[in-house]
């Protein structure tokens, strides 16, 4: 009598000596693909930017956010006219007509700041941007591949770190009599790629001798797919940090190059205002409200990017991650993790005589998160009633010192 089975299929091969049985069960299938799921791309791109999910990354994205979204509206939000003179309003402290005060000419300051965001954050992102896709480019593709033309992607990258942006943009800017920011922007970011690029392709080489990607190589995946697909959700880290620094790098070039008179004052930005308030001695005259809002806001975006490059920092780095996820898995259960004492164990019906000592101190480091070989204290019942132990050790070890200590009521 046959019977047929759903979840299994037979197999008898005819021409082998001795006979062998070949089982295949949808159900052994249905297991290992539960085991071992499928990662589509879309998943591996959430586990890359999950590094902008800790605390430091949102509070500094929310900063960032903020002056974006006041470069955006900035037409709308403006009362007056940013360098609009007004000689009955000349160097007035902050009031409910002008909100942070007048320059000399009677001009808003709260106007300039607002407007002048925008200009600092239009030459952050595109020199960002390009320096971004130009370190990608040429750091991803030098890793890649092997021989001379790594070696030549290589070299032009030891040549762009060579080069001084700084004078550069100098030389660029004094061949316009208005340097358009744009342009500005553009050699900030052909400057300032090679950093970039040069930690990109020192990851890319390890890449490169992975089993997945060495999997997609042989089975004929074309190279733009390799690194779009299979790199760089791995590169996304690193990426971010990049980014991070050439936006930084790009405000504090700008606000430097308008602070010292390089770009002009009609290129309205946070370091014009600064430079015209020093030309006019505000600082001598203590006329905080021209000079401090621009200072103050340099330093919050500063602020901002220092705090998205720790918490990069904190997922790239596995003892600072696992650091901070204990640190959060403690403060959830009430613990001050800066505590060497953290719990006293009574155990009923037994004595510390009987209750291992090194189980004590193993838990302890799992709750802290200890290493073997570091040490660790903490305290149980002793074998008199009343009576606290102390033991300090190592976990997975032995027991270095043990004290007795009677508790006075």
């Amino acid at each position: 009598m046959n019977a047929k089975h759903d979840d299994e299929a037979l197999t008898r091969p005819s021409d082998t000596s001795p006979e062998t049985l070949t089982v295949r069960t949808s159900a052994a299938q249905a297991l290992a693909e539960v085991d071992h799921p499928e990662v589509t791309f879309r998943q591996k791109l959430g586990s890359a930017f999950a590094m902008f999910r800790n605390t430091k990354s949102i509070i500094g994205l929310s900063i960032m956010g903020f002056f974006v979204i006041i470069a955006i509206i900035a037409p709308w939000i403006t009362t007056y006219r940013p360098t609009a003179p007004d000689v009955s309003a000349r160097l007035k402290p902050p009031s409910a007509q002008h909100w942070l005060g007048t320059t000399h000419t009677g001009a808003d300051v709260y106007s300039q700041m607002v407007e002048g965001t925008r200009a600092i954050i239009v030459v952050g992102f595109v020199a960002t941007l390009i320096a971004t896709l130009i370190a990608i480019t040429v750091g991803v593709v030098a890793g890649y591949l092997r021989g001379w033309k790594s070696e030549s992607l290589s070299a032009l990258t030891n040549v762009f770190l060579v080069i001084p942006g700084l004078p550069l943009i100098i030389i660029v800017a004094s061949m316009f009599e208005d340097p358009p920011l744009v342009v500005i922007a553009a050699v900030l970011g052909i400057t300032g790629w090679a950093w970039g690029a040069r930690v990109l392709r020192a990851q890319t080489m390890s890449l490169r001798n992975r089993d997945f990607v060495q999997a997609a190589r042989a089975n004929g995946e074309p190279l733009r797919r390799i690194i779009a697909i299979e790199m760089l959700p791995n590169l996304m880290a690193l990426i971010a940090a990049s980014i991070v620094g050439t936006m930084t790098a790009a405000i504090v070039g700008l606000t430097t190059l308008s602070f010292i008179g390089v770009i002009p004052p009609s290129a309205l930005n946070w370091g014009t205002i600064l430079n015209e308030a020093s030309a006019q001695g505000a600082f001598r005259q203590n006329q905080w409200w021209w000079f401090m809002p621009p200072g103050i806001a340099i330093a919050l975006i500063g602020v901002a990017l220092s705090l998205i490059n720790f918490g990069i920092d904190e997922y790239v780095n596995p003892r600072l991650r696992s650091a901070g996820e204990r640190a959060r898995a403690l403060k959830k259960k009430g613990m001050n993790v800066n505590e060497t004492v953290t719990q006293v164990r009574a155990v009923p019906g037994a004595s510390a005589a009987t209750y291992s000592k090194q189980a004590v101190l193993d838990e302890q480091a799992e709750v802290t998160g200890h290493h073997v070989g570091e040490e660790v204290t903490t305290a149980m019942a002793g074998p008199i009633a009343g009576e606290q132990i102390t033991v300090s050790g190592t976990p997975g070890g032995n027991v270095d010192n043990i004290i007795a200590e009677e508790d006075n009521p």
